[in-house]
């Protein structure tokens, strides 16, 4: 564990870390709550953070002092990338393929057509955690722009591919 901030002797104390600009109490340490701000937020500030209260003289037994929270800070996707796998010639097999960089927790994605019509797509030919879509014994019908959504609590972003038949 590294210390971040302490409160002692009335003098409040901001350790060297990353944190350093970017941490803080939020009210006034004698006002009974001590809780702690962390602004501008980033991946890496995920973990542990434990809140250890000693008071001179005081009879509490260790360990009720102590408060321990869990930090996960979510990551929107980051613009999905959309691929064309194969040689889309009638009666050919073609994979469409969509992946974030960044996301956290892992993104979904879903693939739609939407011109010249809209169709959706469901599992086995859509595999929402890999984020490809197979496509099989093609078409001329089935040419047309499909949109790939990418997805977690944290944000949704999009990626298109034209597929010409």
């Amino acid at each position: 564990p590294v210390q971040i901030l302490t409160y002692l002797d009335g003098v409040v104390k901001v350790e060297e870390t990353e944190l350093k600009p970017r941490v803080g109490f939020l009210y006034p340490v004698l006002t009974h709550n001590i809780s702690v701000f962390i602004n501008a937020t980033r991946e890496r500030d995920s973990g542990q953070y434990i809140c250890t209260v000693n008071v001179v003289d005081d009879a509490t037994p260790m360990g009720r002092n102590v408060g321990v929270i869990n930090l996960t800070v979510l990551v929107p996707p980051a613009v999905p990338a959309c691929q064309l796998h194969g040689n889309p010639t009638v009666g050919a097999n073609v994979t469409l393929s969509c992946s974030s960089k960044k996301g956290k927790p892992s993104p979904t994605y879903q693939w739609k057509r939407t011109d010249p019509t809209q169709q959706v797509f469901f599992p086995p030919a859509q595999d929402l955690a890999r984020g490809t879509l197979r496509l099989t014994n093609l078409s001329l019908e089935m040419s047309g722009l499909y949109v790939c959504t990418a997805e977690n609590q944290a944000g949704v972003e999009k990626c298109s591919i034209v597929l010409e038949v």
